[in-house]
């Protein structure tokens, strides 16, 4: 992959200490061609109006991969109110750090201005937490405070249509070589001003199957408990990038090995010496992988609905085990982990209550008699109910037999499935006792009153 990068940057590299280095068109391999014609059109009328405008970040360092990056950002000394002038339709979004979302036709390019260093700023531009972290950061600057502002190197690289130059003033470039992660600046400081950079660095490890720099994974262990003091619901968003973008199962073993999964899904990383546990969640997160590969539909409803339920499954067992029924214990059960889970990450409604469903259906698919079986089939969840099914039968929680059954009743006409169920019927088996209000499972009928 990294083939004609290296070559093509041979003539150039001579400095070991990285350093500002303009790299002109023949000594890269980027091509406007491979650059979304929205993005290029918010550059040059950026450009024409008077401003300097690079693409920036993951878009820069993609392309030199050799990859097809989706979206592309746009970095200038615009200030917001002064681009949003020149794109109908823009919107200045964000509190902490202010942006605009300039949209051309159907694609959204986000433009960001140069950042200056936070402590340049007046006292209302800049705020910080009492534990380093940045509240509020919308001081201003050039294209080199810019560059030692951002993340990571190999993310501080920018490209321009202005002599089609990238502009590298963190030693990005030496880094993507050498498949490397590295912070700009003092790891700790950064971290401390946002705790998220820590999961980005996992990230980016993972999707470019790059290594973490020394210095810059030191601190994560240590720094992995800041996690708590992010919003739950920017940490749903970070889960989403973490777990839903191809490599789930391979930043599953770095966050684990960073001590960061454990701030994410506690009641997950609580259950994780149990090897069916272990084994559902690194199964759960490579059938993600294998559909988003595949360009198949993912849902978090899946997803979360696999990490919480070796948690749900252990408190439904403890209070069947107290006497409570199966199905009580179960909504029990869910709901007291759905909750823990809320304190660390938000779960939408529109995730939770399927999640929730995937969790009933496990025990109606052994309800097979009569015409239970077409009834559980024809549910909205049935499928995923399905998926997760032979997933749990596949790390050994379950006996296997009962999700065959249902590959096959769902590859059977109907004459096949009534002779299956039949077949049920006389074994005995796939009844399954209806549990619910009452112990013969319907709404349990009052005594009639004594005649007075």
């Amino acid at each position: 992959m990294l083939n004609s990068l290296i070559s093509s940057i041979k003539r150039w590299r001579k400095p070991a200490n990285p350093g500002p280095r303009v790299i002109a068109r023949s000594d890269h391999s980027i091509s406007r061609r491979d650059i979304s014609r929205a993005a290029l059109t918010v550059m040059k009328r950026l450009q024409e109006a008077g401003f300097q405008a690079y693409i920036v970040g993951g878009g820069v360092r993609d392309l030199l991969l050799g990859g097809h990056p989706k979206d592309f950002d746009v970095a200038t000394d615009a200030t917001p109110e002064q681009a949003k002038q020149l794109f109908r339709g823009s919107r200045i979004v964000g509190r902490r750090f202010r942006i605009l979302h300039a949209r051309i036709g159907r694609e959204v390019i986000e433009v960001t201005t140069f950042r200056g260093h936070h402590s340049d700023g007046e006292e209302h531009e800049a705020q910080q937490s009492e534990h380093g972290m940045l509240l509020r950061d919308n001081v201003y600057g050039d294209l080199q405070s810019d560059a030692v502002r951002r993340d990571f190197t190999v993310n501080a690289l920018y490209y321009t249509t202005n002599g089609f130059a990238i502009h590298d003033y963190t030693g990005g470039v030496r880094d993507i070589e050498q498949r490397l992660i590295r912070m700009i600046g003092d790891p700790v400081t950064r971290y401390k001003e946002d705790p998220v950079r820590m999961l980005r660095a996992v990230r980016f490890a993972a999707k470019l199957d790059f290594n973490i720099e020394d210095k810059t994974a030191a601190p994560l262990t240590e720094l992995a408990p800041l996690l708590r003091n992010i919003a739950p619901a920017r940490l749903f968003d970070e889960v989403l990038k973490l777990l839903m973008s191809g490599h789930g199962e391979r930043t599953f073993e770095l966050l684990r090995q960073y001590r960061l999964w454990h701030h994410l899904f506690p009641d997950n990383a609580a259950r994780l010496d149990d090897p069916a546990a272990l084994e559902l969640t690194r199964l759960a997160l490579r059938n993600t992988d294998q559909r988003i590969r595949e360009e198949m539909r993912v849902t978090p409803a899946f997803l979360y609905a696999a990490l919480l339920w070796p948690a749900v499954n252990a408190e439904q067992q403890k209070l069947v085990d107290r006497g409570t029924p199966p199905v009580p214990a179960l909504a029990q059960a869910a709901q007291k982990i759905t909750s823990s889970q809320l304190a660390h990450t938000a779960i939408p409604k529109r995730f939770s209550i399927p999640m929730r469903e995937i969790w009933d259906l496990q025990s109606r698919l052994s309800q097979r008699g009569g015409n239970r079986a077409q009834r559980q089939s024809e549910h909205p969840r049935f499928r995923a109910a399905y998926d997760f099914l032979l997933l749990r039968e596949q790390c050994g929680e379950l006996e296997p037999g009962l999700g065959q059954w249902w590959t096959e009743f769902q590859q059977a006409d109907d004459e096949q499935r009534q002779q299956m169920v039949r077949k049920l019927q006389r074994s005995g088996s796939g009844s399954g006792n209806r549990r619910g209000r009452g112990s013969r499972g319907g709404r349990r009928r009052r005594p009639p009153k004594a005649a007075e």
